[in-house]
């Protein structure tokens, strides 16, 4: 599995409609075959900065996002809401998908 994580640090005039910015981008992505997880998360301490945490089954699936169109409309569109260049963890992980917890039980 290729696990991804991005910082987006948003000029402030767009940190709040952000999610609706990348909507047409976040939407195409979860909808490729071999994508695992496309979610965006905003800062407890930074209310500019997006997180996006994603996924993808392998290398393949990760070559064929980068390579799609939408992918390549949002990279053209994203330096005008930006106000620095993205900071990136891109790695492999073990296993295809989301684990459970080993430390916590959940008393039901």
């Amino acid at each position: 599995m290729i696990f991804i994580a991005v910082k987006h640090p948003v000029k402030p005039e767009y940190a709040d409609r952000w999610l609706s910015l990348v909507q047409e981008f976040t939407t195409a992505t979860r909808a490729e075959p071999g994508n695992i997880c496309f979610d965006w998360y905003r800062s407890a301490d930074d209310s500019d900065m997006w997180l996006l945490v994603e996924a993808f089954h392998d290398e393949e699936a990760g070559k064929v996002h980068v390579e799609s169109a939408h992918f390549q409309a949002a990279i053209t569109k994203l330096p005008t809401w930006l106000k620095e260049v993205p900071e990136i963890v891109h790695t492999q992980a073990p296993g295809d998908g989301w684990a459970r917890m080993s430390e916590i039980q959940i008393d039901q």
